[in-house]
């Protein structure tokens, strides 16, 4: 690996990059753009545009692409050369400002939601100059949000950037009523991090289910699962450690701030952690890792699962979103300090974020439901799909002092003692991490846990955003007529805090009274993307996002109708899926089998007319039953998978979780039991323990 401090950001055309190669005129009118919002002039741009085509060429380049977030939850992009052609047959290499800022890609074939007819082709692209243009697989990326004719918002990026600047003006409302009058910007962070699977190219391509649907539909459970806890935290496999120095190596390249890397707790499955950055530019960055994630992979015979449930019985993945909000001055307005009882504008911020879970619970709930999700949440690996924070001990100890109006005694830093004279005093943290909590502070942010593993960050932050930007602004408006301000502050802390300790839970989401426990505060149990889905587009959170400029009526809509039909399209993929597997696979495999023991039945027979077939003719009855089943079910799967009745999205997505996916699991059933009894030899797939072992 080549030196790590020159490796970093080589592939992008960054602020470093950009002080050398711009005059001081353009270099101070881009950063004029960033800091006070103002456009860019064409001469600007198509110096800048100039700079970054020289760059890009140098570095091989010889395409550039818009490349953009469209609803699907990947990117997209579109390819063109440099070239442009010059009497006598020849070409120079040519980008201009108006290229840069603008681009027009095909929009009819991206989901809309409605937004558009397929007829309607025309989109535009359109230049983030807050996001860092970037070199890969040849072309010139440029980071831009997406539009259609009629200027609706149809991707990610559009409705992200609106909510951080709804969010900032909020918060910087609120540091002005605290006297803050150098702030000018409050910034979101995050951390998203990052689990995966890797396993072997030669057994994913003999598995129908993986290859098109990501997850395993068919598979017994294995004899070794992750009982043992050995793979956890474990020692990584040489190869699996070269993949991960590539992959270390590719995103530094593009100024991916990958720090972390480990096992998880499943055979197979592994993590990759950043350094917490902007949201925009975090958000840019988990595509941009999901992607480069697949591509290494195969460059070391292997292949890169990002489904939050390949493989039932074992865990899944998901994506931690560590969450939290700076000011331009450098403050985490998320950190107690040393007397968090004493710090008034944390625990203004603290109240708002509680207030704004509670009564937004359903709204965050649903910007995780995915169906891969379904697989995960609620289990003994994930969060519940109960919205509840998680505190702490010391934190809840003094938001209850502060509900009741008692004094607060601080409980001081403790050391553990851990009985070896010779190892030196660990300071002990005041409170332990809840794994089980779907949101829970850490010391100076909040880490949202439910966000499945292969679904973008930007839904689940624009929600947090506007939720956010949303409470302050009601605080801000209240404190602004205040005639008393310390006095209003602390009765609004304590009232907040009061109407909303529902949501604050410390205790295990595992356990079924928590269940209970949460049902008697009021609290929301989506179990299901189905259920949770018909929450997302109800006149409250059509109202907060149009009151904040996030998204209007008409984006929001086509976002609910888009969740809606990704959720039946993929369950109706893995139906259709399963039932070509066991008619051309499992069911042909199975009889080949019973054909194998009843000739052995009757060839011993034939050698000796009283033998003891009874195992033999046990196992055959017990074959000849499961095929039965097996065949029965996946009848009636296709005959349910064929008759979706009409009717509205939620309808038709409730018959697919509660039909389609019931007979998808009874289908399951049986022929996972089959595969229990049938010869390892005419099985058609590889089996779990060839499959999360394969990467040796």
């Amino acid at each position: 690996m080549s030196k790590v401090t020159e490796v970093f950001g080589s592939m992008v055309f960054n602020e470093e990059v950009m002080r050398q190669r711009l005059s001081g005129a353009c270099y101070q009118g881009w950063k004029t753009c960033i800091e006070e919002g103002k456009p860019l002039t064409l001469e600007i741009a198509n110096e800048i545009a100039n700079a970054m085509k020289a760059w890009a060429i140098e570095k091989g380049a010889t395409h550039y692409t818009h490349w953009f977030q469209p609803m699907t939850g990947v990117t997209a992009e579109k390819h063109e050369s440099f070239i442009a052609p010059i009497p006598g047959g020849r070409v120079l290499m040519q980008f201009s400002g108006k290229e840069l800022v603008r681009g027009e890609p095909d929009a009819s074939s991206f989901p809309s939601g409605g937004l558009r007819a397929t007829f309607e082709a025309r989109g535009y692209t359109a230049w983030d100059p807050t996001a860092f243009a970037f070199i890969k697989d040849g072309s010139l990326c440029i980071p831009t949000v997406f539009c259609s004719y009629g200027g609706h918002a149809l991707d990610k990026k559009t409705p992200l950037l609106r909510s951080l600047d709804e969010l900032s003006r909020q918060a910087v409302r609120i540091m002005r009523l605290f006297g803050d009058t150098q702030v000018k910007k409050v910034t979101c962070h995050v951390g998203p991090e990052q689990e995966y699977f890797l396993i072997d190219r030669s057994v994913y391509e003999k598995r129908e289910d993986i290859a098109l649907t990501g997850r395993t539909l068919f598979g017994a459970k294995p004899p070794k699962g992750q009982e043992l806890e050995d793979h956890y935290y474990g020692s990584i496999k040489p190869r699996v450690a070269a993949y991960m120095a590539e992959l270390d190596e590719e995103l530094w390249k593009l100024g991916v701030l990958a720090k972390t890397k480990h096992n998880e707790v499943a055979p197979a499955q592994h993590e990759l952690a950043p350094i917490y950055t902007d949201a925009n530019t975090a958000c840019d960055h988990n595509q941009l890792t999901m992607e480069v994630m697949k591509r290494v992979a195969a460059r070391h015979n292997m292949v890169c699962l990002l489904h939050e449930k390949p493989f039932a019985g074992v865990n899944g993945s998901g994506k931690h979103n560590n969450w939290s909000l700076s000011t331009d001055t450098g403050k985490n307005l998320f950190k107690p300090g040393s007397t968090p009882s004493q710090n008034a504008r944390f625990l203004l911020f603290l109240a708002a974020f509680l207030k704004g879970v509670d009564e937004y619970q359903d709204l965050i709930r649903c910007t995780v439901a995915i169906p891969g999700n379904d697989h995960r949440l609620g289990a003994q690996e994930a969060p519940p799909a109960i919205v509840s924070v998680f505190l702490g001990d010391e934190l809840t100890a003094v938001v209850d002092s502060i509900i009741n109006g008692t004094e607060y005694v601080e409980q001081g830093k403790k050391t553990l003692n851990i009985g070896v004279d010779s190892l030196p005093q660990i300071r002990q943290d005041n409170t332990d991490r809840n794994r089980t909590s779907p949101l829970a502070f850490t010391g100076n942010k909040f880490e949202l846990r439910m966000l499945g593993s292969s679904q973008s960050i930007a839904g689940p932050n624009i929600a947090l955003n506007t939720i956010m930007a949303e409470e302050l602004q009601q605080f801000a408006d209240i404190l602004e007529k205040a005639e008393n301000f310390n006095a209003a502050l602390n009765e609004l802390i304590k009232k907040t805090l009061t109407d909303h300790q529902r949501i604050i839970f410390n205790g295990n989401g595992y356990e079924e009274a928590w269940v209970k426990e949460a049902e008697r505060r009021g609290l929301s149990n989506l179990t299901c993307a189905a259920d949770a889905l018909t929450h997302y587009y109800t006149p409250k959170n059509v109202a907060l996002f149009e009151k904040h400029g996030v998204y209007t009526a008409e984006e929001f809509a086509a976002r609910s109708e888009i969740h809606f039909e990704n959720y039946c399209k993929v369950i109706n993929i893995e139906a259709s899926t399963m039932v070509d597997m066991v008619k051309r696979d499992i069911y042909p495999a199975v009889c080949a089998f019973m054909a194998h023991v009843a000739g052995t039945i009757t060839a011993k027979k034939s050698a000796i007319a009283d033998i003891d077939c009874s195992t033999e003719e046990k196992l055959l009855r017990e074959l000849s039953r499961l095929s039965a089943e097996l065949m029965d079910s996946c009848a009636e799967l296709e005959r349910k998978s064929a008759a979706v009745p009409e009717g509205t999205l939620a309808e038709e997505a409730h018959y697919y979780r509660y039909q389609v996916f019931a007979g998808m699991e009874r289908l399951r059933s049986a022929a996972d039991a089959l595969e229990v009894i049938t010869g390892a030899s005419y099985w058609p797939y590889p089996s779990y323990s060839e499959i999360l072992y394969s990467v040796r």
